[in-house]
């Protein structure tokens, strides 16, 4: 979704923004990266069958609700003349279309940190979990960087820094990834020698 949503902002930045452009940037980037992001930190938490299918009820509905809205809702054509159309001038202060980011993204990024932050507080103090202690904050971290430097540079269109606020927070998350799923020493350790 990051690299569908990225490659439609580039594209509308650089050969100009179209409707199809901007409800792709608007759809994977604004709203429903973070909800996927949130249900695989409550996957991760409690792994649990009928658990597990309610989150992809509940995301198959967040998704059929995020795209009806999305391209049902007029758009103000000459907003789409800017490099980083801000939603709020492309759809309309108050629209539901504007508001779905408020209404899924948010709530989404708190279920994340707000799990990265549990899972962290369990690890914590144990030598063993280092890793994914220290990953799992990154993680964290890196969706902070995007949503709240991302959003706010999005808001005023300020293309590069924007551009650079997704880099660097997909770059922590990565990180993140990287670190917490790394082996450790005594996990190498058992693996058969070559």
């Amino acid at each position: 979704m990051y690299t569908a949503a990225s490659a439609a902002v580039a594209a509308g930045a650089t050969v100009g923004w179209s409707r199809t452009l901007f409800e792709l940037y608007w759809i994977l980037g604004a709203v429903l990266n973070v909800p996927l992001l949130a249900a695989g930190e409550v996957h991760l938490l409690r792994r649990n069958a009928v658990l597990d299918l309610a989150v992809w009820v509940v995301l198959a509905f967040v998704f059929a609700y995020t795209i009806a809205v999305t391209r049902g809702a007029p758009m103000d054509a000459a907003a789409l003349a800017e490099r980083l159309p801000s939603g709020k001038e492309v759809f309309g202060d108050g629209s539901a279309a504007f508001r779905l980011p408020q209404l899924i993204s948010i709530p989404s990024y708190l279920i994340l940190v707000a799990g990265a932050a549990w899972s962290a507080w369990r690890m914590r103090g144990r030598p063993e979990l280092r890793g994914r202690f220290i990953g799992t904050l990154l993680v964290a971290a890196g969706a902070t960087i995007t949503a709240a430097a991302g959003s706010a540079f999005a808001a005023v269109g300020n293309l590069p820094a924007f551009a650079l606020s997704l880099l660097a927070g997909v770059a922590v998350m990565f990180a993140g990834f990287l670190k917490a799923t790394e082996s450790r020493p005594s996990e190498r350790s058992d693996l058969p020698a070559h």
